[in-house]
């Protein structure tokens, strides 16, 4: 592997049914260990509830507030600079309960890929 420098292109933003904006800023192949992206929850909108097989994922918060739940533990409050570390499998979904977009980093490891998302709701 090379260095090399990926640009943003907020054209690529799109919609994700599990309820919030995605734009992938680093998921290939040529770099299987882990991706980037950054999501976007609208006020009011609780995404899907949903896990990740085989893949650790980390929510790192921008900006925005909002609400991680993970059912059966204390929903806990996110607000920017928190990080939220997720083990595969683990059933999930985040609130915007802020007047703005709630907008963070997901990293996962592995690199995400569709096939690995479950559904639950």
């Amino acid at each position: 592997m090379t260095a090399l420098v990926l640009k943003a292109n907020e054209t690529e933003e799109y919609y994700f049914d599990e309820g919030c904006y995605i734009l992938e800023l680093s998921n290939t192949a040529n770099d299987p260990e882990v991706s980037i992206a950054r999501a976007r929850v609208k006020p009011g909108v609780t995404t899907k509830l949903h896990r990740l097989k085989g893949v650790v994922e980390r929510y790192v918060i921008i900006s925005g507030s909002g609400l991680f739940d993970v059912p059966g533990e204390p929903t806990q409050n996110l607000a920017s600079g928190d990080v939220v570390i997720i083990p595969p499998m683990s059933p999930q979904s985040i609130t915007n309960n802020g007047p703005e977009d709630l907008i963070f980093l997901a990293i996962c490891s592995p690199r995400f890929t569709v096939d690995i998302y479950e559904n639950m709701a």
